[in-house]
């Protein structure tokens, strides 16, 4: 099996290779930020606990920002320069986090990394896509969380080292790593489309079209306006779970701070050895049951952080919270990649990335805020929205899949066979 998997990886397209490679840069890069980051602003930033989810917000708010400009950016001037920039762009940011001090400088420098980080992953999912054929890119989008999910573990582990000296320090690993892997692209990296030959574009598509309506196709594409935004409630819920845990955990004496990065980097093991395992024994299950489950998986994890902040509970609800993401994670970029022409694939990328990285801006300040009021709502008040978002999702898909009426731009066979092939 060792040898099979070996052989397949070899006669992979490069660029899907070092898209891999590049995930795993950008998930070693969170690793060892988000765990670290709200112990960092409240024991050595002297930043209140209410207003940390702001300081992320400034992280995603620049993505948000930046996205519906230059999100679509590499269908015009190429995936490899906007990758080479955009991770250079991330890892510079992440480097000057170690250097800078006070809450304003610090909110600057996030919004400028969140602006280079909005076309980072978008660009990567559409480098993959443009070199793999549609029946394989479930696949390599499980390889690709497996990737993120691989940095994550030695993310969290390396901050944990680097904690026990500075909790400063983790931010020099995580900018270190993505520089690199930016100076990699750059003398690795072929492009992957052929930019103005006209060879990947729509019939009748002009060349020209700029402005929002071209970058953000949601304002265009009813189905996959009515997707993302169950998506947004999907994540936004899911997300308190890795923002609130580690002030959760430390106010009750249960985890040191090396301790929240252990059980993020067990977290993120269970994805790299499971994620491929599910996907397989998952294949013959509807996109409904995928999110249904999900959202089961997320309430009991709900449930359990409700009910005591011990460190039993702690690993069960972290390792429910991966197991809804191993059933999730890879069906959403298949239907939104299935849905976009060849065009306009990482504006479409990019628009899905806008819908996962409000979780970063709305999750961690809506969950913070709820913490500080009291301890458990976040738990209590996720139990619900977990319970809407998971349905919607699930019937989102499934019309996706099944379009009674196609519009402009979503009107593509592949939707039905990409998801036909994550099934």
């Amino acid at each position: 099996m060792i040898y099979t998997l070996l052989s397949s990886f070899r006669a992979a397209p490069r660029p899907a290779l070092l898209g891999l490679l590049l995930f795993f840069c950008a998930g070693f890069a969170d690793g060892a930020l988000m765990p670290f980051f709200p112990l960092w602003a409240s024991s050595e930033a002297g930043i209140p606990v209410g207003a940390i989810g702001l300081l992320f917000g400034c992280y995603a708010g620049g993505e948000l920002l930046a996205a519906p400009l230059i999100g679509g950016i590499a269908d015009r001037v190429g995936r490899r320069p906007v990758l080479i920039a955009s991770s250079l762009g991330v890892g510079a940011g992440f480097l000057a986090l170690f250097f800078v001090h006070g809450v304003t400088v610090t909110a600057i420098v996030l919004l400028l990394t969140g602006m280079c980080e909005s076309v980072l992953h978008p660009t990567i999912l559409a480098a993959i896509a443009d070199v793999t054929p549609p029946s394989t890119h479930p696949r390599w989008f499980s390889l690709a969380r497996v990737s993120s999910s691989t940095g994550q573990i030695l993310g969290p582990a390396c901050g944990a080292l680097l904690a026990l000296v500075s909790l400063r320090s983790v931010f020099l690993a995580g900018g270190t790593t993505l520089v690199l892997g930016g100076i990699v692209m750059l003398f690795a990296l072929s492009e992957t489309i052929g930019v103005g030959t006209g060879d990947d574009r729509h019939d009748g598509e002009d060349d020209e079209e700029e402005g929002l309506s071209a970058l953000l196709p949601a304002f265009r594409n009813g189905r996959l306006a009515k997707l993302l935004l169950w998506v947004v409630l999907f994540e936004v819920a899911g997300n308190w779970i890795e923002a609130v845990i580690p002030l959760y955990a430390q106010d009750a004496g249960t985890l040191t701070p090396s301790g929240v990065g252990a059980l993020f980097a067990y977290a993120a093991a269970l994805t790299v050895g499971l994620q491929m395992l599910v996907s397989r024994l998952i294949e013959a299950r509807s996109a409904l049951w995928l999110t249904v489950g999900a959202g089961l998986a997320t309430i009991l994890a709900f449930a359990l952080l409700a009910a005591s902040p011990a460190m039993l509970t702690l690993i069960g609800a972290v390792s429910l919270c991966s197991i809804a993401q191993m059933l999730v994670g890879p069906l959403v970029p298949t239907a939104v990649n299935a849905l976009a022409p060849p065009a306009r694939r990482a504006s479409y990328m990019a628009a899905s990335s806008v819908a996962v990285d409000l979780k970063d801006s709305l999750g961690p300040s809506i969950g913070t805020a709820l913490y500080a009021l009291a301890p458990r709502l976040p738990w209590i008040a996720g139990i619900p929205l977990v319970a809407v978002a998971s349905l919607g999702l699930g019937a989102a898909i499934g019309g996706a899949r099944n379009p009674s009426r196609p519009t402009e731009e979503d009107a593509t066979p592949q939707l039905g066979s990409a998801v036909e092939n994550y099934r």
